[in-house]
């Protein structure tokens, strides 16, 4: 299931710190869950200077700093402590690899039910039914 999105602005980072990124969230991702890393997918969605814009001025202007953004896609019943986790760790990783601002990183982790998520064609509930109910204990 952890799905992770890393939103970023077009010639802020190489396309080397791109792919370290992906990498190194990958593992944290799967350490932090608990989850074989083979489930886990990442992905750096990059975007216009002129299609970004952080406290109401687009990346444009020549005196912007990068603003990271990441979603986090986790399957309901994770504890909120690892969720907060999660966050942390994420951010930690952002501010390591790209040299981000801390206080300019934002992130969120969007919970769906596993009725509501596909592995396969079948929904979570039935396909990680064992996992989800250890979860929930």
């Amino acid at each position: 299931m952890p799905v992770l999105e890393v939103h970023l602005v077009d010639g802020d980072h190489s396309p080397a710190e791109h792919a370290r990124l992906l990498e190194i969230l990958s593992r944290r991702y799967a350490e932090v869950l608990e989850s074989p890393l083979e489930r886990v997918r990442a992905y750096v969605t990059v975007h216009a200077r002129e299609h970004w814009a952080t406290g109401g001025e687009t990346a444009t202007n020549p005196d912007s700093e990068p603003a990271p953004y990441f979603t986090a896609i986790v399957l309901e019943g994770r504890p909120v402590e690892q969720r907060h986790r999660l966050l942390a760790e994420l951010t930690d990783l952002i501010v390591d690899v790209l040299g981000a601002t801390r206080s300019r990183v934002r992130g969120r982790i969007i919970q769906v039910p596993p009725d509501d998520w596909a592995i396969g064609g079948v929904p979570a509930s039935g396909a990680r039914r064992d996992e989800i109910a250890a979860r929930r204990r």
